[in-house]
């Protein structure tokens, strides 16, 4: 027979909230900086090739110092993209905004939820977490260091969000 208790944890209990963001080493300060020594030096090799009447090598500079600023505001567009984790009340969330600034919300009940770290070797992982066959892939944009993290982080939240239920008891 089934027991009638509640096994939600209290409603303002929050175990676990992460927001998981792209790395990005150069900040938009050092880019500017970058794009400027870029093409500067650009601009002096392009008049030192002018000056010895090559000046159609001065075009491709020029080229190389755009494909490089269009790489490089592809690449923040991409961090636009974060997922927030959280695990509260009797729900584990995962909001995924994408590029474009599209939310995607998965919920899954954290008593059946599984924290699942595939390790295919040293340098590559994935991280899901399941739940009744649904399987989510979470912080692919992460290290894979940091998908070990967090994979403990969950883990560690999730002991303490069931211990905070406590055992059901028979009513």
């Amino acid at each position: 027979m089934l027991s009638c208790a509640s096994t939600a944890a209290p409603a303002g209990d929050l175990f676990l909230e992460r927001v998981l963001l792209p790395h990005r080493s150069l900040p938009p300060r050092g880019f500017h900086l970058l794009m400027l020594i870029l093409g500067l030096i650009s601009l002096g090799v392009g008049i030192g090739f002018v000056s010895l009447g090559a000046w159609p090598v001065t075009g491709f500079f020029g080229l190389d110092v755009g494909l490089v600023y269009i790489a490089f505001r592809i690449n923040y567009r991409r961090a636009r993209q974060n997922e927030i984790l959280r695990l509260a009340g009797d729900t584990f969330t995962v909001e995924r905004i994408n590029i474009r600034g599209n939310r995607r919300i998965w919920r899954f009940q954290p008593f059946w939820m599984r924290v699942v770290l595939d390790e295919r070797d040293a340098e590559r992982n994935r991280l899901f977490v399941a739940s009744h066959g649904r399987f989510l892939a979470i912080g692919d944009f992460l290290a894979p260091a940091a998908r070990r993290e967090l994979a403990a982080t969950i883990r560690d939240a999730l002991a303490r969000w069931r211990a905070a239920i406590g055992p059901e008891r028979p009513g």
